[in-house]
């Protein structure tokens, strides 16, 4: 059973005009998700902010999510690090803290082997008991690329590694790792763009960037497709693609969270090195989301 089939959000951290974390407004974002059918919550992953976030911070704010959403969907805490103790370390407090699942991210900086690869996360692995969800984004990880085959041996190896977030943007290779699979992985776009290609080759879903502003859409994209209503699916997919490539005019979550504050959403600024979005990109940003019809 997939710890989730859907549009899960991979949901931003507000922040209040000195940077603190505002719980308020993050509360609201949990609702506000919840209520337009977003099928899961992954918290404290790139779009949350969670590099800039103190372990203390990283882990309030995890807590937070899991007691606001009180059982009503997964939440999936993202506990990876390029320090496999630490990554034990935050897996061990989001187990302790309720949390339904995890997300890994391949470790950064380091630029481990395959076989490192393999022995971070299975040591993380069975460091829990929850069900985790391997984060293969190689344009974050300095080219680090998680193979298709030391994917498929995880998860045949360590009973509680059940998927992979593929954010390779690789259909090629996405497709290469369903063929050794065998129904073995459970695979989730994380390109909001790539959705219904991945849905196509056995994806369970996707985790989305696009649903912190418009989580009813992801979610009946989503949805069409496991429904069998392939077409609509698609043809949902392509309108909003203009939006979600303006999603990433700069690098996430600036985008994202300029689009949230824009519709009053109040999702607050970013950390440092992150900075507010240009000008000219921010107009472009406003534009689509007119085109899109987010703007009553």
């Amino acid at each position: 059973m997939a710890i989730f089939e859907g549009a899960g959000v991979a949901i931003v951290t507000p922040f209040h005009e000195d940077g603190s974390v505002n719980y308020e407004k993050f509360a609201e974002h949990i609702e506000f998700q919840i209520a337009n059918g977003t099928d899961a919550i992954i918290v404290c992953g790139t779009t949350g902010e969670s590099s800039t976030l103190t372990h203390e911070e990283h882990l309030e704010v995890i807590e937070y999510c899991i007691k606001q959403v009180n059982h009503r969907i997964p939440v999936i805490a993202g506990t990876g690090s390029n320090c496999t103790e630490t990554a034990i370390y935050l897996s061990k407090e989001a187990e302790a803290a309720g949390a339904d699942g995890l997300l890994l991210v391949t470790p950064y900086y380091n630029k481990a082997t395959q076989n490192g690869l393999y022995l971070h996360f299975k040591a993380v692995a069975e460091s829990v008991n929850l069900p985790i969800i391997l984060y293969n984004i190689p344009g974050r990880t300095g080219g680090v690329n998680i193979q298709p085959e030391t994917i498929v041996r995880l998860c045949h190896d360590v009973k509680n590694i059940v998927g992979v977030k593929e954010a390779t943007g690789d259909i090629s290779q996405v497709a290469k790792l369903m063929s050794l699979a065998k129904g073995s992985v459970d695979l989730y776009s994380g390109n909001d763009d790539q959705t219904v290609p991945i849905l196509s080759l056995g994806g369970k879903g996707v985790i989305s960037v696009f649903s912190n502003i418009a989580p009813r859409q992801m979610h009946d994209i989503c949805a069409k497709y496991l429904e069998g209503n392939v077409t609509e699916s698609r043809d949902m997919l392509l309108e909003a693609l203009p939006l979600m490539k303006a999603l990433f005019l700069e690098v996430n979550p600036i985008p994202v969270k300029k689009a949230m504050n824009l519709l009053g959403m109040q999702a607050g600024g970013l950390r440092m090195p992150l900075t507010d979005m240009e000008e000219e990109n921010a107009r472009k940003l406003e534009q689509a989301m007119r085109e899109y019809g987010l703007f009553q």
